[in-house]
């Protein structure tokens, strides 16, 4: 018998970029029925209101969560900010799409986890990579068994310096804006999304600084190596420093597998349709006036074509938004996925602040470890 679907009363907190993207896609999805945004920023606030064609705006998201319509809840708020409302939509019940990562501090992450698991609330973790196509496609392949026992995984991600710069600027506290933790964090949950019933029980690290470091006090990049427990290894590289004039939009990555039975290349780094021009390239998180050669659809969320964005993001939002009127199961990550990624990526900065090897997984408080 067919399911009738749910009715949506979409609660939208955080109006930034990735807000107004789900925001607009939630005003084309025949089971949303209600709009509303929180946004601190008021101007910042109407403007995507009005562009969603939203029913209620606010700069106080407890106002909005305490609205009776609301049913579903899109938590898109900067990354250091996501802890409180995503504990109070818990706590009201409200089934949530959260923005990665669940929390910038684990101790925070841990509570907030807590919290879904005890309301019971049905929770996901907003990483887009796992919709782009390709990435389905290894997925997929893994998990039917066409490499056997995975045995050795690695991957590799360039990104833009315009990316670090941007996070730090909006952080009170550029301590907690890694490379793994902001950005890092993306191909560790693909290659452990393919790696998943594998059981990680150490982290070797080792980071540098001398680029962004001077002016930001951040990390340049990070380089890891992760043990499991059956003697599978991955070793992963990220680099947030690359010039301004770098193509990539955004992001940059290539993972390969290797198993007893074959191998797996996936090369995501957009480096397939280039495009030159005398013009400002504008996509991804600044226009840099130096940047005019750009790998297209290297942005993470999608491209803009015909007046619409296509790809993982739009993919992801509509199928969570079905995932919440029809009860139909989805690749989301899970809270707890969400929190083991946070984990990992703290031990992996650890192991590289510490310059020695960590066991896993390390406990809230362990990270801050000197």
């Amino acid at each position: 018998m067919k399911k009738d679907p749910k009715k949506i009363g979409l609660a939208i907190i955080g109006a930034g970029r990735v807000g107004l993207i789900r925001a607009e896609l939630a005003a084309r999805h025949p089971s949303v029925g209600w709009i509303g945004i929180a946004e601190l920023n008021p101007e910042r606030g109407e403007i995507v209101r009005e562009k969603c064609g939203g029913d209620f705006v606010t700069t106080d998201y407890k106002e909005l969560l305490s609205r009776p319509e609301v049913n579903a809840v899109a938590v898109c708020t900067d990354e250091h900010l996501h802890v409180d409302p995503v504990i109070m939509a818990a706590e009201r019940k409200l089934p949530m799409l959260i923005e990665k990562p669940l929390a910038t501090d684990l101790s925070e992450s841990a509570q907030t986890l807590a919290a879904i698991e005890k309301s019971g609330v049905d929770a996901v973790i907003g990483y887009t990579q796992r919709f782009r196509r390709r990435w389905l496609v290894a997925k997929e392949k893994v998990r039917t068994g066409s490499l056997g026992d995975v045995t050795m995984v690695t991957s590799r991600a360039f990104m833009n310096r315009l990316v670090a710069i941007d996070n730090y600027k909006r952080s009170d506290n550029r301590a907690e804006v890694t490379p793994m933790v902001i950005s890092g964090t993306h191909a560790l949950d693909v290659v452990m999304w393919l790696m998943e019933a594998k059981k990680p029980v150490e982290v070797y690290a080792r980071s540098v600084n001398k680029a962004l470091g001077p002016t930001w006090q951040g990390v340049d990049g990070t380089g890891y190596t992760i043990s499991f427990d059956d003697g599978a290894i991955y070793h992963g590289v990220i680099s947030w420093a690359l010039p301004e004039v770098w193509p990539g939009a955004v992001y940059s990555l290539e993972v390969g597998a290797v198993g007893t039975e074959g191998v797996l290349t996936i090369d995501d780094t957009h480096r397939d349709i280039v495009l030159a021009t005398n013009l400002i390239q504008s996509e991804g998180y600044a226009p840099d006036k130096r940047r005019h050669v750009d790998f297209l659809t290297s942005y993470p969320v999608g491209d803009m074509a015909l007046g619409e964005l296509r790809g993982p993001m739009r993919e992801e939002t509509n199928s969570w938004l079905n995932r919440v009127s029809l009860g139909v199961p989805t690749q989301h990550a899970t809270a707890a996925e969400g929190h083991n990624r946070l984990m990992l990526t703290k031990a992996i900065d650890l192991s590289a602040r510490l310059k020695r090897p960590v066991k896993l997984p390390i406990a809230p408080g362990e990270e801050k470890a000197q």
